[in-house]
């Protein structure tokens, strides 16, 4: 069931001028990208809340996924190919950013954690209107917390973002895996 798979994405010259300028003077500066599942569900709308958050911190700035994922030779690209450590929030069961990220991404390098551990309740919702936004904001906070102290600590994922827990955590009484 783990087969991979290739996705052909039409390839482009073109870049993203603002993006250009933030991966250039991210990768200068040594800041950690943050990107996340950005899913059109109630669990994609907290992992892209939380990576906002933790982005905001030192010494974390927030990444574009999509520049990552389909523009090789943009600075934003560059920046997270070439950086030490990259954060990676996943949603949802299916850990979508980690499997793509684990696969252009030096896996040393990658902090990948599970969103979804911290808020099991919104599993049977996918409106994201389903939720309050303050709850939204309050669970993404609880997300981003518990990301900013395991990076804190130092802790780096286990296992395989292949379906696996991959939170950051040491264990699952961690409390971050399921």
């Amino acid at each position: 069931m783990n087969k991979m798979f290739a996705l052909e994405i039409t390839g482009t010259e073109k870049v993203c001028p603002i993006g250009e300028k933030v991966g250039s003077k991210c990768r200068a500066e040594g800041k950690i990208p943050v990107f996340s599942c950005e899913g059109g569900c109630i669990r994609g709308e907290i992992a892209r809340l939380a990576a906002n958050m933790v982005a905001k911190e030192e010494p974390y700035r927030r990444a574009c996924h999509g520049e990552i994922f389909t523009a090789p030779h943009t600075a934003m690209a560059d920046w997270a190919k070439k950086s030490g450590t990259v954060v990676v929030i996943d949603g949802c069961y299916m850990h979508c950013h980690g499997r793509i990220a684990e696969n252009m991404i030096e896996k040393d390098k990658l902090v990948i954690f599970d969103g979804l551990s911290l808020y099991k309740k919104y599993t049977d919702l996918i409106d994201i209107d389903s939720v309050p936004e303050e709850e939204r904001k309050e669970t993404a906070r609880l997300v981003a917390d518990r990301v900013l102290s395991e990076l804190k600590k130092g802790q780096r994922r286990e296992k395989s973002a292949r379906g696996e827990p991959g939170c950051g955590a040491k264990s699952p009484s961690a409390g971050c895996c399921p």
